[in-house]
């Protein structure tokens, strides 16, 4: 069996059985496709030949094209997975990467947005127009409900409800979560809804369930979000860089530092382990000693 048909098991495997999310799948299909091309060019045909020593000679390569430890991380986790499935189908009979151990994780404190700079993106769209509506209630979303791009993405019409305030919300792994929202982001998405988007729905034959259109009137991707982020910054005059993860990260932020606890937060971003949440700890500690230095009698 070749190559491209245990990439073809492996799809299947990660859709039917993990029930990966297709950024997920495409993920991996990238990762294995390039631990293929490192095995062409070292002469390997049969997975079997497939070692601790091979894996340390792929190993290098990557570190040597200077990639991150997550990204590496990402990559030894892809093909663990990948070997495992070959391991139960009698493929080979053990799986290489059980030993091998992944790079420790740079903890980068995450990047957010301060109130004053938020207040400047809230300001420069034009409501008077349909993609104005649409940046607005894209924007609001974003902030209010700290989703995923991804996520935003995938949103039909009918995952809002507006009678309690709440989107329903299909994660990593198709879970499924509900988020309520604000009356700031109820508002905007009602213009929208029933002005802007009705208007860029007759701009083309895209689908009539999806929530955010683009100018086209098809659904809006992950990259279009990114291009309207940059844009509306322009626009704001503001000198940070914006994309729709940091908007994630200062809606866990400045919910922590409003007094939410961390299980609650951890809900509302769909982070499967408390771990993945505790990363905004360090951005609230940071937080509650300026207010202690500036605060107290004798700091």
């Amino acid at each position: 069996m070749g190559f491209q048909q245990y990439k073809e098991d492996f799809v299947e495997y990660l859709q039917i059985e993990k029930n990966a999310s297709p950024y997920t799948v495409t993920f991996y299909q990238d990762d294995l496709d390039s631990f293929f091309l490192f095995l062409k060019s070292e002469g390997i045909k049969d997975l079997k030949e497939v070692n601790y020593v091979v894996i340390r000679i792929f190993l290098t390569k990557l570190y040597d094209k200077k990639l991150s430890r997550r990204s590496v991380s990402r990559k030894i986790s892809s093909l663990r997975t990948f070997f495992r499935m070959l391991e139960r189908n009698e493929v080979v009979e053990s799986n290489p990467f059980v030993s091998v151990s992944l790079p420790k994780k740079d903890n980068p404190i995450p990047e957010f947005l301060y109130a004053e700079e938020l207040e400047k993106l809230f300001t420069v769209s034009d409501l008077t127009t349909p993609l104005g509506q649409r940046n607005q209630a894209l924007l609001e979303l974003l902030y209010g409900t700290g989703m995923r791009v991804s996520e935003c993405t995938n949103l039909k019409l009918h995952s809002l409800d507006f009678s309690i305030g709440t989107v329903l919300v299909r994660g990593k792994g198709n879970k499924e979560r509900y988020i309520p929202f604000g009356s700031y982001a109820q508002e905007a998405l009602e213009r929208y809804m029933n002005d802007g988007r009705e208007k860029l729905l007759k701009k083309g034959n895209g689908s009539k369930d999806h929530l955010f259109l683009n100018a086209r009137g098809t659904e809006l991707t992950p990259r279009g979000i990114r291009l309207i982020l940059n844009e509306m910054v322009k626009n704001s005059s503001l000198t940070v860089h914006v994309h729709p993860h940091k908007l994630r990260h200062t809606f866990a932020t400045h919910l922590l530092n409003e007094g939410a606890d961390l299980r609650s937060v951890q809900e509302l971003l769909g982070h499967e382990n408390l771990s993945s949440t505790q990363i905004y700890t360090h951005v609230t500690k940071d937080h509650l000693r300026k207010i202690y230095l500036n605060s107290h009698p004798r700091a």
